[in-house]
């Protein structure tokens, strides 16, 4: 059974850092790219940031370039999005996406002082 669990979003003020992680089972991590996406309110779902199967590519939205950075540890099935130097824009429900199009249950990040 495939998992996508997302952790590690929060309450976070202006400036600040935050590091969301996608735990991933029922599948081979390994061999899938993977995509972070957000969906903010009354807004549709946007791109983020992507990474391929074995980590060495990596490409990001225009409007995060810069300040996050997408990772994984295929060895432990996991995935990564460090966020820093957050805005208040940024805040969203972020979702890890596999490259079937499956994502999981999202966590929230809010961007506020």
């Amino acid at each position: 059974q495939v998992q996508l669990v997302e952790s590690g979003g929060g309450l976070v003020q202006p400036g600040g850092s935050l590091r969301l992680s996608c735990a991933a089972s029922g599948f081979t991590f390994r061999i899938y790219s993977f995509s972070w996406v957000r969906e903010a309110p009354g807004k549709g779902l946007e791109w983020v940031a992507g990474i391929d199967s074995g980590g060495g590519i990596t490409n990001y939205a225009d409007s995060v370039e810069g300040r996050f950075t997408i990772s994984r540890d295929n060895a432990k099935n996991i995935l990564y999005l460090q966020m820093n130097s957050l805005k208040p824009e940024d805040t969203a429900v972020y979702y890890c996406k596999k490259s079937d199009g499956r994502r999981g249950q999202g966590t929230q990040v809010t961007v506020s002082s």
